[in-house]
């Protein structure tokens, strides 16, 4: 007997013996048989697992055992599974053979005969022993059929996915992402809205009328306090049902034409808005509920959780309250402009009337005026917005095509004189409330929340102003004589005085109404704008020893254009110096100047540059030479735009508001966004060096002009005069009458600018019935001024600069000039549409004797010292006068 055929005890030899079980240990043999062999497991070559034994995969099965499954299967028959541990049969006690063995006949027991087996199919044949049994692609276990083959892998280490897999997996990550964007933009929002919808509260009008009406405190520039505005403007709360069907389509059509049907935001408005923003469009998306949270709370903060507050608030109010409600609310808190919070204050300081009684055409001014309400004086603004509501009531039906088409825009009652809780100067309040305005803080913001408005205004300055004013006109018989005085500081740009008349005028019927400002109009500024024309000039590297023919009566042009000056003691020969023809103030010299070299549009830039606005009707007219025609400026721009002369040419912006505060002192903004930048070349020093050739040029002509200097500081500025026109159909005998005058000058810490003058083109005189010019009336006040406010101040000097091109104390000219004989010294152009006139358009005066040209102090070398009136650089001529 083998060992590979062992019989059971009593058994034939040549009976079949079952194979070993795979990894089982030999053991002991049965009674009577020879010890066991080993017989060594065969694994499957790539996963290590055990075989069969060649030739045995078919199996034997004792009576009783289980059919076997097809080979190939799982389970099935012609696989036996792997025994587990021990040899123990599964299912069957410890110590049991494993399945598909028989059990060992009981002891004198003979084994039954097995049956007759079947020859084993071809395809169940196991190998020859020499490879595993099994397919290398499957795994060894009872599931072997859902195993993935082998996964190719690339150069990496990386698994290649076939097209299918790579579909299947990108699929999978866009519906994780989409269901995180879902969560994310849907459910977490709708949940936070929720959250905020009950947590939020919305204000009633009765508490936003009490929030708006905490008073406004302005100070000094030493922090002194100024004045108060002590209410936030008169106000009555009208009821729902009180405000008629047309004043609420107006508003509907100016701010929000789907209020009626909206739930207090507009999801398209919205969309809107956000397009307009990315693309610089204009147009926001606030529905009127919006709006009336945004008014109720002041806070128009560029944040979403503000907006997302005002979502919930706006939602809120729709649900609690009707439209008619809101609609009412929101009317009785906005702020229309005029200290008029709430439409019923602003129907009786529009129009005296009351809500009740507006017309369509009334409504819609007043509409248009809730986004811009700053702008209530501004004409061309208030006109644009009545058109834009017009035309909407007639696109969403709530105003006839013939009605629209006869409607005239009303015209406003004047401005009330100024508010009885106000105990400051009103010009300055308005210009101050104006630029406010202009950075987003309304009336209405600044009281709601107690504002605390710290202005450039310098008490001492603003007291010289007045003074200075009341002195000089005081006498004067002319009652057309009007006058105007800013100051402006070099180094900030801040405003340190501001005049712009007085504050309350008597009308026709001798009724109070409020006064004009007249520091804020623009007019004519004559011949103080011929420092633009030489800052042009030096720009282009040319310099004050250049010559031109100063001449009277030159002609220019085909057909010929006669410009004149103002007679011999404004005429300096064919050989006169730059400095010289600003000295004297030669016509001919800077239209020559202008014509032939800079050209207008170069003199229009260098104001513009200076800090002087400018349109593009004076970049093309060549009235700019000598300050006529096109050529426009109010006393405060000029004061600004010298201010950057005296500030070695660095331009800062004017203003009057150096610090906003709210009632706890929290800085909403102050005068640092002001940055200072050259003006005239992006390179400082070159800037410097042409503002200090222009005031080389202008130091001489304060002495020339009969003025002073403050003691110990050095100056230098311009007079102008604008002529008046006789062709208007008034006598010839005003011809020599003047319209305008001015005097702008500086020192390096202060410029300011006086105007004395009249409403359009009326010719003016003095106390004495004698012409004005700049010299008569302006000069002085400028000059008192200046005094005043410098008094007692240490002593100061402009910087020294090299000279720009041609030096004018390389130049040496004798003028012979008539003396003691006031003749005009400046001729403006006529317009371009009479280029052969001779008539002049202004005209100013010099009384001066004859005397010998020596040579003058310079732009700033070493040997060239800086203008600075008496006893600080010039003599003044005996007798000498420059309009």
């Amino acid at each position: 007997m083998t060992d590979d055929n062992r019989s059971w005890p009593n058994q034939e030899p040549d009976a079949p013996r079952r194979a070993q079980w795979p990894g089982e240990d030999a053991g002991p043999a049965w009674p009577g048989e020879s010890p066991r062999r080993a017989t060594p497991p065969r694994g499957n070559p790539r996963q290590g697992g055990p075989a069969w034994p060649a030739g045995d995969e078919g199996g034997r099965q004792w009576p009783g055992d289980q059919p076997r499954r097809p080979q190939g299967q799982a389970g099935a028959p012609g696989r036996r599974q792997p025994p587990p541990p021990g040899g123990r049969r599964p299912g069957g006690p410890p110590g049991s053979p494993p399945q598909g063995f028989r059990q060992p006949p009981p002891a004198g027991r003979r084994p039954e005969p097995e049956p007759e087996r079947e020859p084993d199919l071809i395809t169940h044949h196991a190998h020859n022993g020499t490879e595993d049994a099994y397919d290398d692609d499957r795994r060894f276990d009872e599931f072997a059929d859902d195993v993935e083959p082998q996964q190719e892998l690339d150069e990496k280490g990386r698994k290649v996915l076939t097209p299918a897999q790579k579909k299947k997996r990108r699929w999978k990550i866009i519906r994780r992402v989409a269901y995180a964007c879902v969560g994310v933009f849907f459910v977490v929002p709708a949940i936070a809205f929720v959250i905020t919808y009950f947590m939020v509260d919305v204000p009633t009008p009765e508490s936003v009328a009490a929030l708006q009406s905490q008073p406004i405190t302005y100070y000094y520039a030493d922090n002194s306090v100024m004045g108060k505005s002590t209410k936030g403007g008169d106000r009555q709360l009208l009821k729902p049902g009180e405000i008629p069907d047309v004043v609420k389509h107006a508003v509907y059509s100016a701010e929000d034409a789907t209020f009626e049907t909206n739930s207090g935001f507009d999801f398209t408005g919205i969309l809107r808005a956000v397009f307009n923003q990315a693309t610089g469009g204009q147009g926001g998306g606030s529905t009127i509920s919006q709006q009336y949270i945004k008014q109720a709370t002041q806070n128009d903060a560029p944040t979403l959780t503000r907006k997302w507050t005002e979502l919930a608030k706006s939602f809120k109010m729709n649900n609690q309250e009707s439209k008619e409600e809101i609609i009412t609310g929101y009317l009785n808190i906005v702020y229309f402009g005029r200290g008029a919070n709430g439409i019923q204050a602003a129907a009786k300081a529009y129009f005296n009337k009351d809500t009740k009684d507006l017309s369509a055409s009334e409504a819609s001014l007043l509409a248009g005026l809730i986004q811009g309400p700053g702008r209530s004086e501004n004409q061309d603004y208030i006109h644009r917005r009545w058109t834009y509501v017009m035309d909407q009531m007639v696109a969403n039906k709530w105003l006839r095509a013939d009605e629209r088409a006869s409607a005239q825009f009303p015209t406003p009652v004047p401005k009330a004189s100024k508010d009885s809780g106000q105990t400051m100067p009103y010009h300055i309040q308005q210009r101050i409330d104006d630029e406010l305005a202009a950075e987003g803080y309304d009336n209405a913001k600044l009281h709601a929340s107690g504002a605390k408005v710290y202005t450039t205004i310098d008490p001492k300055a603003q007291k010289a102003a007045e003074e200075a004013v009341a002195e000089k006109m005081k006498g004067q018989t002319d009652d057309r004589l009007l006058s105007a005085l800013v100051a402006v500081s070099p180094k900030t740009g801040g405003v340190l005085a501001y005049y712009g008349g007085p504050d309350i005028v008597k009308n026709a019927e001798g009724k109070d109404q409020t006064g004009q400002d007249r520091a804020n109009q623009a007019r004519n500024p004559g011949s103080s704008f011929k420092a633009f024309d030489l800052t042009a000039y030096l720009k282009m590297g040319k310099g004050l020893g250049d010559t031109f023919d100063g001449q009277n009566n030159r002609k220019f042009g085909n057909p010929p254009r006669t410009i004149r000056n103002a007679g011999e003691s404004s005429s300096c020969g064919p050989e006169c110096t730059v400095a010289e023809a600003m000295e004297i103030s030669a016509n001919t010299v800077f239209y020559d100047m202008v014509y032939n070299i800079t050209k207008p549009a170069r003199v229009a830039q260098a104001a513009n540059e200076a800090g002087v606005p400018t349109s593009p009707q004076m970049s093309q007219d060549i009235n700019i030479a000598l300050g006529g025609g096109a050529t426009v400026a109010t006393p405060e721009a000029m004061a600004a735009g010298y201010a950057t002369f005296a500030g070695d040419g660095m331009q800062r912006q004017a203003h009057f508001v150096a610090k906003l505060t709210n009632a706890q002192d929290e800085v909403e903004f102050d005068e640092t966004k002001y940055q200072a930048k050259p003006a005239f070349d992006s390179d400082a020093q070159k800037t410097a060096q042409i503002a200090g050739n222009v005031t080389t040029a202008l130091g001489p002509v304060i002495p020339h002009s009969k003025l002073e200097c403050p003691t110990g500081h050095q100056c230098a500025g311009k007079t102008g005069t604008q002529q008046y026109d006789p062709r208007d159909g008034d006598p010839a005998a005003y011809r020599d009458r003047n319209a305008q005058t001015w005097m702008v000058g500086y020192t390096p810490s202060v410029s300011a600018a006086a105007w004395v003058g009249g409403d359009g083109n009326i010719p003016l005189h003095d106390n004495k019935n004698k012409p004005i010019f700049g010299s008569t009336i302006a000069g002085p006040m400028w000059e008192a001024f200046m005094q005043k406010y410098l008094e007692g101040t240490p002593g100061e000097k402009f910087d020294k600069v090299d000279p720009i091109g041609k030096d004018a104390n390389d130049v040496t000219t004798t003028q012979s000039k008539p003396s003691n004989t006031p003749t005009p010294s400046d001729t403006p152009t006529s317009t371009p549409t009479e280029p052969s006139s001779e008539t002049p358009t202004e005209s100013e005066t010099e009384t001066s004797t004859s005397r010998t040209r020596t040579p003058r102090p310079g732009p700033g070398g070493s040997t060239i010292p800086l203008p600075g009136g008496d006893g600080n650089g010039f003599a003044r001529p005996p007798g000498s006068e420059d309009g």
